[in-house]
């Protein structure tokens, strides 16, 4: 795996990464018996060093729901998310556990080896240069120098909680204790950038965090993804 490396702060509230961000997605659910090994891997990745920062993103699909266990952490959004990639990716069907790596390549999620390939791959060539602060309930965020071809760009923040545990008594996962890590809690568009107006973003937006998520186990994601290819094209975290 990767070696441990430092994060430099640039202030006392802001972070940039001075390693490189990879975002890896996981579609996964609590009623997939086929997914804890795969939550497990999605934790694994998010704690190995090295010049990689892997940012964990735990999308909890909500169409297992009606197979005998209500996934607490799932939600349409992330269904629709999935549908997307796959029309992207040009795959008969959407299936958990499925990775997504920087929005570039689509796989398994229980495939180790092909995880840490393609995180090495997505962590090559330029990205955006992505940073953020928190002043009180405040996020100022800027975006600037995106690389080319770039025509236009969604900007997203995730809000993601891990060290998270359920005990499923119902459904393919009956009787286990799954444990999970990087949950995105929600997933909002801030904002667009059109390159043919400007090269740079910049913008202040309000937490909303939920006084039952624990702040301490609570990170901030914000990422670049490019509207046509959904290639995810930076990225950065913050603890609030």
């Amino acid at each position: 795996m990767f070696r441990m490396a430092m994060i430099l702060a640039m202030g006392p509230a802001v972070l940039m990464a001075q390693r490189t961000p990879v975002i890896v997605e996981l579609f996964t659910s609590e009623g997939c018996s086929s997914c804890p090994f795969a939550d497990n891997l999605l934790a694994k990745l998010a704690k190995t060093g090295g010049d990689i920062e892997v940012i964990p993103l735990g999308e909890h699909v909500d169409y297992w729901n009606h197979l005998g266990w209500q996934d607490r952490f799932s939600s349409p959004l992330f269904s629709a998310r999935q549908q997307d990639y796959g029309r992207i990716f040009r795959i008969e069907s959407v299936y958990t556990p499925q990775m997504v790596v920087n929005g570039q390549v689509e796989f398994s999620g229980s495939d180790p080896e092909r995880a840490e390939r393609e995180i090495r791959k997505a962590a090559q060539g330029p990205r955006a240069t992505v940073q953020m602060s928190v002043s009180g309930e405040t996020l100022r965020l800027k975006v600037e120098k995106v690389p080319p071809p770039t025509r236009s760009a969604d900007i997203f923040l995730a809000v993601t909680e891990t060290d998270l545990e359920s005990n499923v008594v119902n459904g393919e996962n009956s009787g286990r204790q799954l444990r999970h890590a990087g949950v995105v809690r929600s997933l909002t568009t801030l904002g667009h950038l059109d390159m043919k107006k400007a090269a740079a973003y910049s913008a202040d937006a309000k937490l909303n965090l939920k006084p039952e998520w624990r702040r301490e186990n609570v990170k901030l994601v914000l990422f670049v993804q490019d509207r046509s290819s959904r290639k995810i094209l930076g990225a950065a975290t913050l603890r609030p």
